[in-house]
């Protein structure tokens, strides 16, 4: 097992863009996006963010509600996102949805879209309880066509990471309901619109920390997982796990930002780089003294 220390590489400039970033995606050379969820604590309000890693600078924008997940499409101007229970195509140029977009519908209340993974034309999401505590959320799969997604499979609190696998040209997704501190995977049937029984890959609930945002390596054999920590602790982390043993084959520390959201693999300056997203949400402000770095975008080394 090796680890590496990654080093802080952009610090938001307010405490509402600090307080839950996640979902970064590489947009262009030497950019990436990433949303922020929510921009504090009661705020229903979030943002699409452009960060231009060579300068710093980092573009905001508002949206109507709060995004679970936002990826960049071929029009730089356009995401495919999901916004409190809405998901489709939407205009941060315009600031409007390109076509209605479609809406989740026949979950209780205390529900948003979450975390999401783009699938063909389309994506794959969950949502997740806003108070954490509730398996009311689900997996929905939703394609452009459609005006309301398809409820995959519900019995979800907190619905995460998300990978799309082929094996033996047969499709898996693996997927992170983060209570339950699981990676499990289920067959993938796309043309028929549901997923199969879940078999468990990762089991990580003698880890304290809890699993949220995931990658998969070049080689496919691993996943890296963001480790969102609650606790006091001086650092936070990102775990490499492989698929075939569940061995722990890589950690990245976070100094002073314990609470990891989202990791992105990412080449830039003709090396690959681990960005990892954190966040300062619920943290109590006497805790935030004593973690300078709570919010900030981290790059991290990724030997080849």
């Amino acid at each position: 097992m090796t680890e590496h220390t990654a080093k802080v590489a952009f610090r938001p400039g307010n405490d509402a863009l600090a307080y839950l970033p996640e979902g970064p995606c590489q947009y262009g050379e030497g950019k990436l996006s990433w949303v922020a969820i929510q921009h504090g604590g009661e705020s229903c309000e979030g943002s699409i963010n452009v960060l231009d890693l060579g300068s710093g600078s980092n573009q905001q924008h508002i949206l109507p509600g709060r995004p679970g997940f936002a990826f960049p499409t071929e029009d730089q101007s356009v995401f495919l996102a999901g916004i409190e229970r809405k998901v489709g195509f939407y205009n941060i140029s315009s600031g409007q949805w390109v076509e209605p977009p479609g809406e989740v519908s026949g979950e209780e209340d205390g529900t948003i879209i979450n975390d999401g993974v783009a699938y063909r034309d389309g994506v794959i999401f969950g949502t997740k309880d806003l108070a954490f505590t509730d398996p009311k959320a689900a997996l929905y799969l939703w394609f452009p066509e459609m005006r309301e997604p398809v409820k995959l499979r519900g019995g979800q609190t907190c619905s995460n990471g998300k990978i799309i696998l082929t094996r033996e040209g047969k499709e898996f997704l693996l997927d992170i309901d983060t209570p339950t501190k699981l990676v499990v995977e289920y067959p993938l049937d796309g043309d028929g619109q549901q997923l199969g029984e879940p078999k468990t890959v990762l089991d990580l609930r003698e880890v304290a920390s809890y699993p949220d945002g995931m990658v998969m390596t070049p080689d496919g054999r691993s996943v890296i997982i963001a480790m969102y920590n609650p606790e006091n602790v001086e650092e936070g982390e990102a775990r490499q796990h492989s698929l075939v043993d569940g061995r722990l084959e890589a950690v990245w520390k976070t100094p002073g930002s314990p609470r990891v959201t989202c990791p992105l693999l990412m080449p830039i300056e003709g090396e690959s780089a681990l960005f990892l997203t954190t966040a300062v949400e619920h943290m109590p402000e006497d805790q935030k003294v004593q973690h300078p770095n709570a919010g900030c975008l981290f790059r991290g080394e990724f030997p080849t």
